[in-house]
């Protein structure tokens, strides 16, 4: 049986290395994004993936993997975003965007682990289209949940739905840098 927490280990590490780069490239730009702007931004990663699943062709040299990682980034973003709320400017630094990034990865890894052991790793049985699928949903309720303010009547925040974005997508570039 593989190791779930190594895998996820390897996984996040790639994610976490590239939002360190862009970090160093553009500092952390991305404080003046809205929540709903994030949203969007993962929702356009994830139309592409079913794109270029049903599609099976591109034209840009990029391939499913990397829009699996901007995802995981993004829906970190966006979870730091729903913490401190946007801003005007750049108005932390690239060492508080990653330490912020560890600290709601570390929580997002730890939902996962927990339902994991609920459900029995069944996301391995699963196809990497499911995912794209699932995430396409939470983007859907996501954004329901926005056009009414972040209210809901019984079912889970925002928060709660970006977080499974992140998993889904860290499941699916397990299988993709593992093999099924």
């Amino acid at each position: 049986m593989p190791d779930t927490k190594e895998q996820f280990e390897k996984v996040i590490s790639i994610c976490r290395e590239l939002y360190a780069k862009k970090l160093k490239d553009y500092g952390p730009s991305w404080r003046i994004m809205r929540p709903m702007s994030v949203t969007d931004q993962i929702f356009i990663k994830a139309n592409r993936i079913r794109s270029l699943e049903t599609k099976g062709t591109r034209m840009i040299d990029e391939g499913i993997r990397p829009e699996f990682i901007a995802i995981v980034n993004y829906g970190i973003i966006g979870l730091i975003q729903l913490a401190l709320g946007y801003a005007d400017t750049t108005d932390i630094t690239n060492e508080e965007a990653l330490s912020l990034y560890d600290k709601y990865m570390t929580q997002t890894k730890e939902l996962m682990y927990a339902k994991n052991h609920d459900y029995d790793e069944a996301w391995r049985s699963m196809r990497i289209s499911s995912y794209t699928d699932l995430i396409l949903m939470k983007i859907y309720r996501t954004k329901q949940i926005e056009s009414h303010h972040g209210e809901t009547l019984v079912s889970e925040g925002i928060d709660a739905n970006y977080m499974d974005m992140v998993n889904y997508a860290l499941f699916g570039l397990i299988k993709l840098e593992y093999g099924e």
